[in-house]
Protein backbone atom coordinates (compact mmCIF):
# COMPACT_ATOMS: atom_id res chain seq x y z
CA UNK A 1 0.00 0.00 0.00
CA UNK A 2 1.33 3.54 -0.65
CA UNK A 3 2.39 5.97 1.85
CA UNK A 4 -0.31 8.33 2.99
CA UNK A 5 0.26 11.79 1.06
CA UNK A 6 1.30 13.69 4.04
CA UNK A 7 2.99 11.51 6.24
CA UNK A 8 6.61 11.86 5.67
CA UNK A 9 9.43 8.93 7.10
CA UNK A 10 11.41 9.30 9.28
CA UNK A 11 13.52 12.51 9.70
CA UNK A 12 12.55 13.52 6.27
CA UNK A 13 10.90 16.69 8.08
CA UNK A 14 14.27 17.96 9.63
CA UNK A 15 15.76 16.90 6.44
CA UNK A 16 13.36 18.93 4.68
CA UNK A 17 13.75 22.27 6.79
CA UNK A 18 17.27 22.28 6.55
CA UNK A 19 17.24 22.15 3.13
CA UNK A 20 14.62 24.99 2.70
CA UNK A 21 17.27 27.19 4.69
CA UNK A 22 19.78 26.39 2.16
CA UNK A 23 21.30 23.35 3.51
CA UNK A 24 22.72 21.59 0.67
CA UNK A 25 23.70 18.12 2.19
CA UNK A 26 20.20 18.02 3.69
CA UNK A 27 19.02 18.27 0.36
CA UNK A 28 21.85 15.58 -0.61
CA UNK A 29 20.51 13.08 1.70
CA UNK A 30 16.88 13.86 0.72
CA UNK A 31 18.26 13.23 -2.81
CA UNK A 32 19.80 10.07 -2.16
CA UNK A 33 16.68 8.76 -0.77
CA UNK A 34 14.36 9.81 -4.03
CA UNK A 35 17.00 8.76 -6.59
CA UNK A 36 16.01 5.19 -7.22
CA UNK A 37 12.37 6.95 -7.63
CA UNK A 38 13.42 9.66 -9.82
CA UNK A 39 15.31 7.58 -12.06
CA UNK A 40 12.56 4.63 -12.41
CA UNK A 41 9.89 6.83 -13.16
CA UNK A 42 12.17 8.26 -16.34
CA UNK A 43 13.64 5.38 -17.22
CA UNK A 44 10.04 3.42 -17.51
CA UNK A 45 8.58 6.64 -19.22
CA UNK A 46 11.82 6.36 -22.03
CA UNK A 47 13.32 2.87 -21.85
CA UNK A 48 16.89 4.46 -21.99
CA UNK A 49 19.07 4.26 -18.86
CA UNK A 50 20.92 7.31 -19.19
CA UNK A 51 18.57 9.33 -20.52
CA UNK A 52 16.62 8.66 -17.10
CA UNK A 53 19.39 9.32 -15.28
CA UNK A 54 20.15 13.10 -17.04
CA UNK A 55 16.39 13.53 -16.88
CA UNK A 56 16.35 12.85 -12.65
CA UNK A 57 19.92 15.04 -12.18
CA UNK A 58 17.49 17.83 -13.84
CA UNK A 59 14.83 17.17 -11.72
CA UNK A 60 16.79 17.30 -8.13
CA UNK A 61 18.07 20.64 -9.44
CA UNK A 62 14.85 21.68 -10.49
CA UNK A 63 13.87 20.57 -7.20
CA UNK A 64 16.46 22.36 -5.25
CA UNK A 65 15.57 25.66 -7.00
CA UNK A 66 11.52 25.45 -6.39
CA UNK A 67 12.17 24.22 -2.49
CA UNK A 68 11.16 27.53 -0.93
CA UNK A 69 8.10 26.94 -3.38
CA UNK A 70 7.01 23.70 -1.52
CA UNK A 71 4.34 24.34 1.33
CA UNK A 72 3.94 20.94 2.26
CA UNK A 73 0.31 20.48 1.03
CA UNK A 74 1.84 17.03 -0.27
CA UNK A 75 4.67 14.96 0.44
CA UNK A 76 7.83 15.08 -0.46
CA UNK A 77 7.89 11.98 -2.83
CA UNK A 78 4.98 13.33 -4.78
CA UNK A 79 6.02 17.00 -5.41
CA UNK A 80 9.11 15.35 -6.77
CA UNK A 81 7.38 13.01 -8.42
CA UNK A 82 5.58 16.19 -10.55
CA UNK A 83 9.02 17.52 -11.18
CA UNK A 84 10.46 14.00 -12.59
CA UNK A 85 7.33 13.90 -14.41
CA UNK A 86 6.84 16.92 -16.20
CA UNK A 87 10.75 16.88 -16.82
CA UNK A 88 10.27 13.76 -19.03
CA UNK A 89 7.11 14.73 -20.52
CA UNK A 90 8.97 17.92 -21.36
CA UNK A 91 11.79 15.48 -22.85
CA UNK A 92 9.54 13.67 -25.12
CA UNK A 93 7.13 16.34 -26.46
CA UNK A 94 10.74 17.42 -28.10
CA UNK A 95 11.55 13.24 -28.69
CA UNK A 96 10.65 10.98 -31.27
CA UNK A 97 7.74 8.63 -29.66
CA UNK A 98 9.96 5.50 -30.40
CA UNK A 99 12.62 5.80 -27.60
CA UNK A 100 15.44 3.42 -28.02
CA UNK A 101 15.34 0.12 -25.14
CA UNK A 102 18.40 -0.36 -23.24
CA UNK A 103 20.03 -4.12 -23.31
CA UNK A 104 20.37 -5.97 -20.35
CA UNK A 105 18.80 -4.16 -17.78
CA UNK A 106 16.34 -6.57 -17.19
CA UNK A 107 16.74 -8.43 -13.77
CA UNK A 108 18.74 -11.58 -13.76
CA UNK A 109 16.62 -14.55 -13.61
CA UNK A 110 17.65 -17.50 -10.64
CA UNK A 111 21.52 -19.36 -12.00
CA UNK A 112 19.82 -22.16 -11.91
CA UNK A 113 16.57 -21.14 -14.56
CA UNK A 114 17.21 -23.49 -17.66
CA UNK A 115 18.56 -21.56 -20.59
CA UNK A 116 15.15 -21.89 -22.72
CA UNK A 117 13.07 -20.42 -19.68
CA UNK A 118 15.32 -17.79 -19.09
CA UNK A 119 15.64 -16.74 -22.80
CA UNK A 120 11.66 -16.88 -22.49
CA UNK A 121 11.36 -14.45 -19.25
CA UNK A 122 13.54 -12.22 -21.27
CA UNK A 123 11.45 -11.59 -23.94
CA UNK A 124 7.96 -11.42 -22.32
CA UNK A 125 9.92 -8.62 -20.18
CA UNK A 126 10.90 -6.98 -22.89
CA UNK A 127 7.52 -7.49 -24.81
CA UNK A 128 5.63 -6.21 -21.55
CA UNK A 129 8.02 -3.13 -21.55
CA UNK A 130 7.96 -2.49 -25.50
CA UNK A 131 4.08 -2.34 -24.94
CA UNK A 132 4.29 0.18 -21.59
CA UNK A 133 6.75 2.48 -23.93
CA UNK A 134 4.00 2.26 -26.61
CA UNK A 135 1.51 3.98 -24.87
CA UNK A 136 0.59 7.01 -24.89
CA UNK A 137 2.66 9.52 -22.63
CA UNK A 138 -0.10 10.46 -20.09
CA UNK A 139 -1.97 7.13 -19.53
CA UNK A 140 1.96 5.66 -19.84
CA UNK A 141 2.74 7.74 -16.73
CA UNK A 142 -0.19 7.18 -14.75
CA UNK A 143 0.23 3.36 -15.26
CA UNK A 144 4.14 3.37 -13.83
CA UNK A 145 3.28 5.56 -11.05
CA UNK A 146 0.33 3.09 -9.67
CA UNK A 147 1.49 -0.20 -11.33
CA UNK A 148 5.66 0.53 -10.64
CA UNK A 149 5.73 2.94 -7.95
CA UNK A 150 2.89 2.04 -6.04
CA UNK A 151 1.38 5.44 -5.25
CA UNK A 152 -2.45 6.20 -4.96
CA UNK A 153 -5.38 7.18 -7.07
CA UNK A 154 -4.65 10.40 -5.00
CA UNK A 155 -0.75 10.91 -4.41
CA UNK A 156 -1.26 10.08 -8.86
CA UNK A 157 -3.82 12.45 -8.89
CA UNK A 158 -1.56 15.39 -6.92
CA UNK A 159 1.51 14.18 -8.66
CA UNK A 160 -0.24 14.61 -12.30
CA UNK A 161 -2.40 17.43 -11.61
CA UNK A 162 -5.42 16.11 -12.95
CA UNK A 163 -8.82 15.40 -11.06
CA UNK A 164 -9.08 11.11 -9.51
CA UNK A 165 -11.78 10.61 -11.58
CA UNK A 166 -9.16 10.87 -15.21
CA UNK A 167 -6.59 8.82 -12.80
CA UNK A 168 -8.95 6.22 -13.06
CA UNK A 169 -10.09 6.96 -16.80
CA UNK A 170 -6.21 7.39 -18.06
CA UNK A 171 -5.49 3.85 -15.92
CA UNK A 172 -8.46 2.26 -17.33
CA UNK A 173 -7.42 3.13 -20.79
CA UNK A 174 -3.94 2.23 -19.78
CA UNK A 175 -4.60 -1.25 -19.06
CA UNK A 176 -7.38 -2.00 -21.77
CA UNK A 177 -4.17 -1.49 -24.72
CA UNK A 178 -1.98 -3.19 -23.35
CA UNK A 179 -4.27 -6.44 -23.08
CA UNK A 180 -4.65 -5.12 -26.73
CA UNK A 181 -1.40 -5.32 -27.67
CA UNK A 182 -0.45 -7.79 -25.62
CA UNK A 183 -2.84 -10.49 -26.59
CA UNK A 184 -1.75 -11.49 -29.73
CA UNK A 185 1.87 -11.73 -28.88
CA UNK A 186 1.56 -13.76 -25.27
CA UNK A 187 -1.64 -15.50 -26.49
CA UNK A 188 -4.06 -14.22 -23.84
CA UNK A 189 -7.76 -13.28 -24.78
CA UNK A 190 -8.29 -9.47 -24.82
CA UNK A 191 -10.33 -9.40 -22.34
CA UNK A 192 -9.76 -11.69 -19.47
CA UNK A 193 -12.67 -13.57 -18.22
CA UNK A 194 -13.23 -13.10 -14.38
CA UNK A 195 -10.35 -10.01 -14.65
CA UNK A 196 -12.46 -7.14 -12.38
CA UNK A 197 -10.95 -3.18 -12.00
CA UNK A 198 -9.26 -1.83 -8.53
CA UNK A 199 -12.26 -0.25 -6.65
CA UNK A 200 -12.69 3.12 -7.62
CA UNK A 201 -13.04 4.30 -3.49
CA UNK A 202 -9.81 2.95 -3.55
CA UNK A 203 -7.95 6.37 -2.10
Amino acid sequence: MAQDTHQEPDGEAILLARSRAGDKAAFGALAERYCSFAIGVAYRMTGNSQMAEDLAQEAFIKAWRKLPQFRGDCSFRVWLGRIVTNTTLDYLRRQNPEQPLDEGILPAPPAAEAPLHRIEQEEMRQLVRQAVLSLPAQCRIALILREYEGLSYREISETLGIPMGTVMSRLHYARRLLRERLAPLLEIPVHAPGGKEEDASEP
